[in-house]
């Protein structure tokens, strides 16, 4: 079915759409109101889109998809998780969207406070803040409130029946002060939880309430002549004053507010969010952005959604420099996962507007940091290249180097042309047959798809496999490249028809280079080596095993994870765990406690 067959089938409906190139790739998500409309409007004057992305884009598009939903707001969700989920090419994404840490408070009787990392937040009963992209503050502001609160540390899960069980005991830190010993019901819930609501408090920049409480009890401990209490909470207030430097006072008032600006240079920008709690700016966050041509209405709307997917942390009000479609929507969506109303604002004048003005600022700045360091960073790897290039007296710049092991070829660090090889060919051990094997293997077919070739080539290995690649290269009229056998004892840099190695000093950065390449050459050698053993074991102890296919093996090794694990296990266990028949279940355990 072509693209206009599927135009003419398109629904009125709200959803959300995909569009996919010949690769059947998804290359770009969107969400509308109605999908029919907003999907004809790509192609009714193709090639005549404002926007350039656009153009390009449809030129790619092969097939569309879409996914009909109940109403925007789902849409929105939904376009928000997909986005994340396929990162596809034409759409504005965050590029630190990997693991973002979360401070979590979990939904137990006496809660535990931690820092997670988590790339999709789960919708369950868990308090989450955050994301913060400052480690260091995070870390930092953890550091104060175990200083502050007795919180425990443990990972227990602690409730009235764990008590009355006598299932744990208090340890170290009940002895040491830092810890009020829930475990054996020494403080009561209520107490607890005033605690965790206190720190959460505190998380949120309401440093003046937890002050007034410790300085009424370092009072209380005072006229109490308890001194040594009173200088525990001496200590306390002095390690919140110092923390709460950093959380500058920026309001008058005491609203909850998230500002929202970004910055962009051709396909790179960044986003920075504010985070006003209590009047206090209680953090700064940045986050890196890739893009596609898009302008900034689109770039704001897109981390605007994308941030706003991965938070449970709303304020009252949000502040955005421009202007974006959909805000009724966008603030209707907010508001329902807040259950209270969240107003989003574009201010022109006054506070609000110097605070949006603020954060620009800051975004321009990140921007140029990060632009500066790029720089920076290509400069320090240009010299690191000419070095190399005069090291191995080359008459061009290796800016292209692939490297071989015996087992896979890899690249410069560019994970998406890392290879596997299986040897075909050669029976038994023999480096310099299977070096030359993968050699031609990997460039008859460079040389039939017509893809890019190398400037240097490295050999993990001495002069038997150096000749052995350097033979295959001849073979194919590649004689020209430059090859290097890089030998793991003594590091030394060997080029063919020479026998003695190159005279490069060890300290120089083209042979750290070298050194690097062969070194992650060698770690995904390994891997490969580990993965083949493990696949072949599975299939040699089980192989034999009537009515074990391929989806039942796949079961047992994801609820089982070694051999020693279903070695333990009961054939009760097996079938509760995978529908694995019983007669089955019962050989699978005999063959693995074979192997005793």
């Amino acid at each position: 079915m072509t693209v206009n067959d599927k135009l003419l089938k398109t629904p009125k409906n709200p959803g959300v759409y995909f569009f996919k190139n010949k690769n059947d790739q998804i290359i770009y998500i969107g969400k509308a109101k109605i999908l029919k409309n907003r999907i004809r409007s790509y192609f009714v004057k193709k090639g005549k889109h404002p926007s350039a992305k656009v153009n390009i884009m449809v030129n790619h598009i092969v097939d569309v998809d879409w996914i009909v939903v109940r109403d925007e707001k789902e849409a929105l969700i939904t376009e928000a998780n997909m986005i994340k989920e396929h990162r596809p090419k034409y759409n504005v994404l965050l590029k630190d969207d990997k693991t973002f840490p979360y401070i979590k408070i979990t939904n137990e009787p006496y809660p535990k406070i931690e820092i997670i990392r988590s790339k999709n937040l789960k919708d369950d009963k868990n308090t989450y803040l955050g994301p913060f992209t400052d480690v260091g503050y995070l870390r930092e502001l953890f550091k104060v409130i175990h200083k502050t609160f007795p919180l425990r540390t443990c990972s227990f899960f602690i409730d009235s029946n764990s008590i009355k069980a006598k299932k744990h005991s208090i340890c170290l830190d009940f002895h040491i002060g830092r810890c009020e010993g829930p475990c054996e019901g020494l403080v009561a819930t209520e107490k607890y939880n005033k605690m965790i609501k206190d720190i959460v408090d505190f998380i949120k920049g309401g440093n003046n309430n937890i002050l007034n409480e410790l300085k009424k009890e370092m009072l209380s401990a005072s006229k109490a002549k308890n001194y040594e209490k009173a200088a525990g909470f001496r200590d306390q207030i002095n390690a919140v004053e110092s923390f709460s430097k950093r959380q500058k006072k920026i309001l008058h008032d005491f609203e909850n507010q998230d500002v929202l600006s970004v910055d962009y240079e051709k396909n790179y920008g960044v986003g920075v969010l504010f985070r006003i709690r209590n009047g206090h700016l209680i953090s700064i966050e940045k986050f890196n952005l890739l893009l596609r041509g898009d302008d900034k209405s689109d770039i704001i709307e897109q981390f605007f959604l994308q941030y706003y997917s991965a938070t449970y942390d709303f304020p009252d009000t949000i502040l955005i420099e421009k202007q974006i479609d959909r805000l009724d929507e966008y603030s209707k969506w907010i508001s329902d996962k807040k259950d209270k109303v969240v107003k989003i604002e574009i201010p022109i004048k006054g506070e609000k507007k110097k605070l949006v003005d603020l954060c620009s600022k800051n975004a321009s700045l990140y921007l140029k940091e990060i632009t500066i360091k790029k720089i920076k960073r290509k400069e320090n790897i240009h010299g690191t290249i000419l070095q190399l290039q005069e090291d191995l007296g080359m008459s061009i710049a290796p800016l292209r180097i692939e490297a071989f092991d015996n087992s896979n070829i890899n690249g410069k660090p560019r994970k998406s042309e890392y290879r596997k090889f299986n040897i075909k060919t050669v029976k038994g051990i023999d480096d310099f047959a299977s070096m030359h094997e993968i050699v031609t293997r990997k460039y008859t077919r460079a040389l039939k798809e017509g893809t890019s070739l190398p400037d240097l080539i490295v050999i993990d290995g001495g002069k038997g496999q150096l000749s052995a690649a350097k033979s295959a290269l001849s073979s194919l009229g590649l004689g020209y490249i430059d090859v290097i056998g890089l030998a793991k004892r003594l590091e030394e840099v060997y080029k063919p028809n020479l026998s003695d190695p190159q005279n490069i000093s060890k300290t120089s950065p083209g042979l750290y280079l070298l050194r690097s390449i062969r070194d992650e050459v060698h770690r995904y050698a390994i891997s490969f080596h580990k993965q083949r053993r493990g696949k072949d074991m599975t299939a040699s102890i089980f192989k034999d095993i009537k009515g074990l296919g391929l989806k039942r093996l796949q079961m047992l090794w994801l609820e089982f994870k070694s051999i020693d694990d279903i070695k333990k296990t009961t054939v009760d266990k097996i079938i509760k765990k995978t529908n694995i028949p019983k007669p089955i279940a019962k050989q699978i355990i005999k063959k693995a406690k074979s192997l005793d």
